[in-house]
């Protein structure tokens, strides 16, 4: 595949794409990515992952603070690029860029549009108790993830999967229907359908609020609430005003005899403890109490009493 490409993503969900784009024979003429930002404790600049393996593979890096500057626009243009492929860059390019390559501006989108665009579509999606997600492959216009559809991916989302598995899938699956997509278009047989905009759902990116578990929500949903926040920003409670953070849950089996307010503590289960949710118990397998380390919720459980209650 002789295309010429320049390839715009920043987290490692976008990174299998890139590799398949190598690996497809693309020539990819530079790797378009965020800056480097402070991280950890001790606020290091560190690069996003697809600018190591741009690297790793000598393909030069642009970093740029603004996408919406004519040079920017200009450095594009002098690269002469086929297609522009862009996968979780982090910014809505403007109209003048989507204007520089000479076949079509292309995006790997984590869901199954028109449903979930915007910023956080897997996070969104497990929250919401999806069954089933996906990637789309369209052809990018000045509107948030509104362009033609080329081709959808489907895959299976299991009652217990959380928000970095499913990137996993999703990055593996997006990755190998960006291949199958540039190869439509260089035989002639792609096609491109408008989306539905009645069936439009647009999602905001998450905020560490977005993790607070509500205790009179079903278990289901908190069970949710936490698989799809996992590892950010993370599900948290608070007990006697200190913030707990609540990282695995499960949905019990067996629910115990005794019965509770939401967020009432139950008692010890098998693996963990069980809380009183607004309907049904949620079994919280792994917590960590304010300014304390990861633990096992049963280990956490010998200190508490029947009753106590979570999210007070």
């Amino acid at each position: 595949m002789n295309f010429r490409v320049v390839f715009m993503g920043t987290p490692a969900f976008a990174v299998p794409s890139l590799e398949a784009l190598v690996g497809a024979g693309c020539d990819v003429a530079a790797v378009v990515t965020q800056p480097d930002r402070p991280t950890g404790r001790h606020q290091v600049p560190t690069p996003p992952p697809v600018k190591s393996v741009a690297e790793s593979y000598g393909i030069p890096v642009l970093q740029p603070e603004k996408v919406r500057t004519p040079e920017f626009e200009q450095a594009l243009r002098a690269l002469s690029p086929d297609f522009l492929v862009t996968a979780a860059y982090g910014r809505i390019l403007p109209a003048g860029v989507l204007a520089v390559p000479r076949v079509a501006p292309l995006n790997v989108h984590a869901s199954l549009l028109p449903k979930y665009r915007g910023a956080s579509p897997i996070q969104r999606c497990l929250i919401d108790g999806v069954s089933e997600a996906g990637v789309t492959i369209m052809r990018m216009d000045v509107g948030m993830d509104t362009g033609d559809v080329i081709l959808q991916r489907s895959m299976d989302v299991s009652g217990d999967m959380d928000a970095e598995e499913l990137s996993g899938d999703l990055a593996r699956l997006g990755a190998a229907a960006l291949v199958e997509a540039l190869d439509r278009i260089r035989a002639g047989t792609a096609t491109y359908s408008k989306q539905d905009e009645s069936e439009a759902t647009v999602v905001r990116p998450l905020d560490r609020e977005d993790g607070r578990i509500d205790w009179n929500a079903s278990a289901r949903a908190v069970h949710d609430l936490v698989r799809g926040t996992r590892p950010w920003p993370g599900a948290y409670t608070t007990l006697c005003g200190a913030r707990v953070k609540i990282h695995r849950t499960r949905l019990p089996g067996v629910s115990p005899d005794r019965r509770g307010e939401p967020g009432a503590f139950l008692g010890l289960l098998a693996d963990g403890i069980g809380i009183a949710c607004g309907t049904g118990t949620i079994e919280v397998l792994e917590l960590q109490p304010d300014s304390g380390r990861r633990m096992a919720a049963r280990d956490f459980g010998h200190n508490l009493t029947h009753g106590t209650r979570f999210g007070s």
